[in-house]
């Protein structure tokens, strides 16, 4: 059986009639570059945000097409709903603007398929909270939680190379010893640490439709693109796979009742960490840095971030922060020592703790075996934990304080 290509998804596309019922959803450029892996078709459709449920039909009309097509074994359409700026209405059409040429790119082989995702806003969404969000004049739409999940908070950075997946996981680790009951997303779709982080291997269990079961390891619910593609598979995937991968790792995982579920945020402050800062419902994030001026010049900018989007500051974790000799005990201030607990005095940001730099934390991490659980007793299990402890005083402080943003597809 040949396979199916781009070009014979698209011309099938062009018998779907778009919502202004005079052009296809082609010609209208509503067509996202389409994936093909094992002859399964994955696109998303842009609608405006205030159609998205009133369009549902168009977006099982074009999933209808395509699977009827020949040599297709499967289709997954997303509904995205994009606001633009500027006096426009939702409620028109998007303006018709030619489509661009899809680029030959099949998804990874076992990546996971998109969700669809349909917005949401004030009591539409379900289980929505009767709150206000907060900080957007202009009245955001009430947003929806995960369900069992108490809390939800980021551990993020302002570059790569900080140790931030490493403070995530033990600080997981740190909140499960504790006496919390605790789940870890990796949010990182490009380079995802936890499969190794925490030794765990193979796929989660589908529990009913597409509904995943989380991967366990050492007390901890975890969720990761790398349980679904391999390890070597580079992953070639645009902003809205990637949200939708997101999505459904967030939304279509059976994580239970948790007290906290920790999200280990994509390094930066790009288009995926924004507007996953901005998605999902965070009742607080964790800034990690090291001590040196570059590092917290980054960090300052992860700050922003979340302070832009409304999302309360637990507080900062400088990692790396000072190096003792292990033949000779001699501390070395290799990135320099206290940049981050003064750069948090100044912005009027808890200081969570310092984090050495100790070659058994690296050891330990690369075995599958974190700090926290493979030496409880070690004075680096002890810091983490008394960082989880501090974490959870804030959470505890930012609850009482105020609503957290909450989740909206859009």
């Amino acid at each position: 059986m040949a396979s199916v290509t781009q070009e014979q998804v698209l011309e099938q596309l062009k018998t779907v009639t778009g919502p202004d019922f005079n052009s296809n959803i082609v010609e209208l450029g509503l067509v996202s570059d389409i994936f093909i892996a094992d002859n399964k078709v994955f696109f998303s459709i842009t609608v405006p945000a205030a159609r998205a449920q009133e369009l549902e039909p168009l977006r099982a009309a074009a999933e209808r097409v395509v699977k009827a097509m020949p040599g297709v074994n499967g289709a997954i359409v997303a509904l995205t709903a994009e606001k633009k700026g500027g006096p426009t209405s939702d409620d028109a059409p998007p303006r018709p603007t030619p489509p661009a040429r899809p680029v030959q790119r099949p998804a990874p082989a076992g990546a996971v398929p998109p969700p669809r995702v349909v917005a949401q806003s004030g009591a539409a969404a379900q289980g929505a909270p009767a709150q206000a969000a907060h900080g957007h004049s202009h009245g955001a739409p009430v947003k929806s939680g995960v369900p069992g999940v108490g809390a939800i908070i980021a551990v993020a950075s302002g570059k790569g190379g900080v140790g931030k997946s490493t403070t995530a996981v033990n600080l997981a680790l740190g909140l499960k010893a504790n006496g919390h009951s605790v789940g870890i997303l990796d949010a990182d779709i490009y380079g995802p640490s936890m499969p190794r982080l925490l030794g765990l291997h193979g796929r989660p269990e589908v529990v009913s439709g597409r509904v995943l079961k989380p991967m366990e390891g050492y007390g901890l619910k975890v969720m990761s693109i790398g349980f679904l593609v391999d390890e070597e598979t580079p992953m070639i995937w645009r902003g809205p796979m990637v949200m939708s991968a997101l999505t459904q790792m967030l939304r279509e995982v059976q994580w239970g009742d948790l007290d906290v579920l920790v999200v280990d945020m994509p390094p930066g402050t790009g288009d995926a960490q924004l507007t996953m800062a901005q998605q999902v419902p965070l009742a607080g994030a964790v800034i990690v840095s090291t001590p040196q001026d570059l590092a917290l010049i980054d960090a300052r900018k992860g700050l922003n971030m979340f302070k832009k989007v409304d999302v309360p500051l637990l507080g900062i974790v400088e990692n790396m922060s000072y190096f003792i000799a292990p033949d000779t005990g001699t501390r070395y201030d290799i990135f320099g020592h206290g940049g981050a607990r003064k750069e948090a005095e100044r912005l009027g940001v808890p200081f969570l703790g310092e984090v050495p730099l100790v070659m058994e934390i690296r050891e330990t991490s690369d075995a599958g075996t974190p700090i926290v659980v493979s030496n409880p007793d070690g004075p680096q299990a002890q810091a983490y934990r008394e960082i989880a402890a501090s974490v959870w005083d804030q959470l505890a402080a930012t609850k009482g304080g105020r609503a957290a943003p909450a989740i909206v597809f859009e």
